[in-house]
């Protein structure tokens, strides 16, 4: 275990180099920082630093830079999530209120996401398989073509046309959309197909076959949007950020592109559990093109269960309270619009 001295000096030199861009010293550290040590002790406590593995010498400089290991034991130890002033909070608030359907929230989160922390935002929609069944429409378009709308509680709205084997009238279709909407409403997606799978045979034998059409679409719809969505905003950031990805910028480009990669980081950010934050850190980033980068998510949704997580993706050399206290942020008024919509 490190002391508290030699932790405080990994904090400085870690807050200097984000700071600064530049490998810190010793010298550098005991004039600006109140370490209230020699720079002798100052230049030992970093030997022993970089003997453990937790900063490292760029070999151009004589300064020092920290390492993934002394990242991640600044999060952990070091690092609180700043909070933001009441001015960003009323930022960010104005500008999601303005949002008026799912999409626009979405959308609206990824950008202010990006201009907060000036990374790569990534916000992932709602999952159904974790949503519960708002409400469901039936539409009659033609006397045996029909639509169904399928509404979630975070707001998601999917569409489906169905032919139906034959003519299905006004009456039943009212019946219908009565009945499925008595048995499925405020139920988790997961229990739908058992609460409907009896339905078609409380109907008349010359609808059971429309019925059973229905419920197949609406199951299929269930299973079909598993696959999960997200969108992403603000990669020209990483521009600014050049000199911090070894050789090139271009693999981290290409994994952010495969939305797959994404999906499996922000996946297992949701497997560390439920609203928390997950920051990784270089390679513990398992995918290689991110080797270079860092990740900050967390969970949001209404209550104490997250729907879907959001996050950002820039250098292992970012403001890790800062970035932490606005995705916590955001991630909570994004909680609140979809509770209240």
């Amino acid at each position: 275990m490190l002391s508290e001295r030699r932790l405080e000096v990994l904090r400085a030199i870690v807050q200097d180099y984000v700071g600064t861009e530049e490998p810190v010293g010793s010298k550098a550290l005991t004039e600006r920082h109140r370490l209230g040590v020699s720079p002798a002790t100052v230049r030992n406590d970093m030997a022993v630093l970089e003997e453990e593995g937790f900063i490292a010498q760029p070999h151009t400089s004589a300064g020092r830079i920290p390492t993934d290991k002394g990242y991640r034991l600044f999060v952990d130890r070091l690092a609180g999530v700043k909070p933001l002033s009441s001015a960003e909070r009323r930022a960010i608030q104005s500008f999601l209120d303005g949002a008026v359907d799912l999409d626009d929230v979405v959308g609206r989160t990824v950008r202010l996401l990006a201009q907060l922390t000036r990374q790569v935002a990534v916000v992932q929609y709602p999952s159904l398989t974790r949503s519960t069944v708002r409400h469901v429409e039936l539409l009659a378009l033609a006397p045996a073509r029909l639509m169904l709308v399928l509404i979630t509680d975070t707001g998601r709205v999917e569409q489906r046309m169905i032919d139906c084997p034959a003519p299905f009238g006004e009456t039943s279709l009212a019946d219908l959309r009565a009945r499925l909407n008595a048995r499925v409403v405020g139920r988790r997606f997961s229990d739908v197909p058992q609460l409907v799978q009896d339905l078609a045979d409380s109907f008349d034998p010359e609808d059971r076959g429309t019925v059973s059409t229905v419920l197949s679409t609406l199951l299929e719809t269930l299973v079909e949007e598993t696959e999960e969505r997200l969108v992403i905003g603000g990669t020209a950031n990483l521009t600014r950020f050049g000199h911090d990805f070894p050789l090139t910028i271009r693999p981290v480009l290409e994994a952010l592109e495969e939305h797959v990669v994404l999906l499996k980081l922000l996946g297992e950010a949701k497997e560390s559990g439920g609203m928390g934050m997950t920051v990784r850190i270089g390679h513990e980033n398992a995918h290689e093109g991110l080797n270079s980068t860092s990740v900050v998510a967390v969970g949001y949704g209404s209550g104490d269960e997250a729907v879907a997580k959001l996050g950002v993706v820039g250098p292992t050399r970012m403001d890790y309270p800062g970035t932490m206290g606005a995705v916590r942020a955001v991630a909570r008024y994004v909680g609140q619009i979809l509770a209240e919509s």
